[in-house]
């Protein structure tokens, strides 16, 4: 499928990477590029780069890349033709309608978010009907009002293994479309049947206010108790967070729970900026996604071990962006329903104020596991909380802690601030070598998968990298490249690929650009390309004769593995080569 060249130059001239970016991730200017926290993975220190002049970006923690196509599509979970999209209703473009008919995946995916909206009516509908009376009541015993359940579109799954499965066909979609959206399953007979049966349906809304998912809950103590939409074309669990669709616009502040049913009764209760994680394991893109919506998040999770689990997990990922991190204890290890329904709403809100910001919560859980009234266990409670606190980039912060422990332990507050100096050396020594480490081993597994050869042929796959960032950066070197270099010459597979479309492309007086190539590579590559790009920097058309020289060099020597499979004039070419390596 192909967008026209004019579309898409209007298209990236009315939405410049710096712009749009900008409105996910705060940046500073370093010289003529800018830098920023990765809204794709969890950081400190700054490693996403803009690059202006070349309209693109990458990461060098994530190896992130590409262009502003693939930015949208990265960051709003959009295959390519819903970021086109995206940046053309940003800029009040109308995409070519033609385009519409022609992306396969694009439509497959609007036809699961159309049959998602579909089946929450059918549900909802469903849960007023006579057989939703049993579920109907299960809401109302949780102490949910009508207003409450039309909200957030509750439902009901009646018992059988085709109530949406009819009630979907009824409406034109087809059963390979139902599957595909996690709302039926293949049978062993060939057949389909409903995925979610005899449970009450909660959907999964996003930002924009698609339907993308479903959770659904028995009424009893069936296991599993929770069935939820697996990732399709329309959802990824770690790219969304359950009701942030209403907690978006109720400030910069957002309190994070485990599971729908809080969530629910704590906007009952009012307390609309609520939101839940879809899971505990916290990955980088839900982080960053709360990280985009919020300054201050309170984190209200259960008082079992599985909880507290997750509250200090959610702390070490969530201090990472910088956000305010608080931790909200409820008395007696209730949830926040059960706590609200006997206390009432300005109870909670007072749990709220008297949160504890996520050091003191710490230091509260470390002086529970020692007993500082023992040397051993002041010792032990010291060395514990100074790594903590080492932990922290605000001196303030420290020296303030540090005063505090000094009371508490009767420790010098300078022996308190020199342990955690001492315990930053080291983790800064252990942290740049584990950075280090992560890159190497990112960057190689980035090869592998995107081209696996440059492994097996390290200096040419080089050399191509290098000519082919140059002449993205440059297409004016092209028509010298052509000359010195047939294609046939590259040893790896993708870029011989990648060099071909370049040369058909110029040839026809198209543009070279990367956001002219996100059509056809997924992020991986987009990623992989645009580091080409950012390496080839104030390159000069001699390089292109160095470059092309190295590719030509090792195609001759590629049977040096093999001498023995070679034939005679190979052989010959490969002496040659060498004896013009040693002159």
């Amino acid at each position: 499928m192909a967008l026209p060249e004019s579309f898409l130059q209007e298209l990236i001239a009315k939405n410049d990477i710096e712009s749009v970016v900008s409105g996910y991730v705060s940046l500073k200017r370093r010289g003529r590029n800018l830098v920023g926290l990765c809204p794709f993975h969890g950081e400190k220190t700054a490693s996403f780069n803009l690059y202006p002049e070349t309209s693109s970006f990458y990461c060098f923690g994530c190896q992130a890349g590409g262009d502003v196509i693939t930015f949208i599509k990265r960051i709003e979970n959009l295959d390519y033709m819903d970021a086109v999209r995206f940046l053309a209703d940003r800029s009040g473009m109308k995409l070519p309608e033609y385009t519409k008919e022609n992306d396969a995946s694009s439509r497959l995916r609007m036809r699961i978010l159309e049959a998602n909206r579909e089946a929450a009516r059918l549900y909802h509908q469903a849960l007023y009907s006579p057989e939703g009376k049993v579920a109907l009541d299960y809401f109302h015993r949780r102490g949910y009002t009508d207003a409450t359940i039309k909200h957030f579109g509750l439902g009901f799954a009646p018992p059988g293994w085709d109530f949406l499965l009819n009630g979907l066909t009824a409406k034109g979609f087809h059963r390979e479309e139902l599957i595909a959206a996690f709302l039926a399953a293949k049978g062993r007979n060939g057949g389909a049947y409903d995925v979610f049966r005899n449970r009450v349906i909660i959907p999964i809304i996003d930002i924009r206010g698609n339907v993308v998912g479903f959770g659904g809950r028995v009424l009893d103590d069936t296991k599993p108790k929770y069935i939820n939409t697996e990732n399709t074309l329309a959802y990824v669990k770690s790219r969304n967070l359950f009701a942030l669709n209403f907690a978006k616009n109720a400030g910069r502040e957002l309190n994070l729970c485990e599971g729908y049913m809080d969530v629910i009764a704590m906007h009952q209760a009012g307390f609309t900026n609520t939101v839940a994680a879809l899971g505990t394991a916290f990955p980088d893109e839900q982080i960053q996604l709360i990280a985009r919506y919020a300054d201050r998040i309170n984190l209200i999770f259960d008082a079992d071990g599985a909880g507290q689990k997750a509250t200090r997990k959610a702390i070490d990922s969530l201090r990472k962006t910088g956000l305010d991190v608080r931790v909200v204890t409820i008395p007696d290890g209730k949830d926040p329903d059960e706590y609200i329904k006997k206390n009432g709403a300005e109870a909670f809100k007072l749990l709220l104020e008297r949160s504890a910001n996520a050091i003191e919560y710490r230091l509260l859980e470390i002086g529970r596991k020692n007993d500082i009234h023992s040397p051993n266990g002041k010792v032990e409670y010291m060395k514990e909380a100074t790594a903590l606190l080492s932990r922290l980039n605000n001196r303030v912060e420290q020296d303030v802690y540090a005063g505090r422990l000094s009371e508490l332990l009767g420790v010098s507050k300078d022996a308190i601030l020199q342990e955690i100096q001492s315990h930053q050396r080291r983790q800064n020594r252990a942290a740049e070598r584990q950075m280090l480490t992560t890159i190497l081993r990112q960057e190689t597994k980035e090869l592998r998968m995107v081209n696996p050869q440059a492994n097996t042929f390290p200096r040419a796959a080089a050399a191509e990298e290098s000519l082919l960032g140059t002449l993205i950066l440059h297409p004016d070197y092209i028509a010298q490249a052509q000359k010195e270099l047939p294609s046939e010459m590259f040893l790896t597979d993708f870029n011989r690929e990648l060099y071909g479309r370049l040369l058909k492309r110029h040839s026809h007086g198209l543009m070279v650009e990367l956001a002219f190539l996100a059509a056809d590579y997924d992020e991986l590559g987009m990623a992989y390309i645009s580091r080409m790009v950012k390496d080839a920097k104030d390159r000069i058309a001699e390089d292109i004769t160095v470059y092309t020289a190295i590719i030509r060099e090792e195609h001759a020597l590629k049977g040096m593995a093999d001498p023995a499979g070679a034939s005679d004039e190979s052989i010959q070419k490969m002496l040659e080569t060498l004896r013009a390596r040693k002159q």
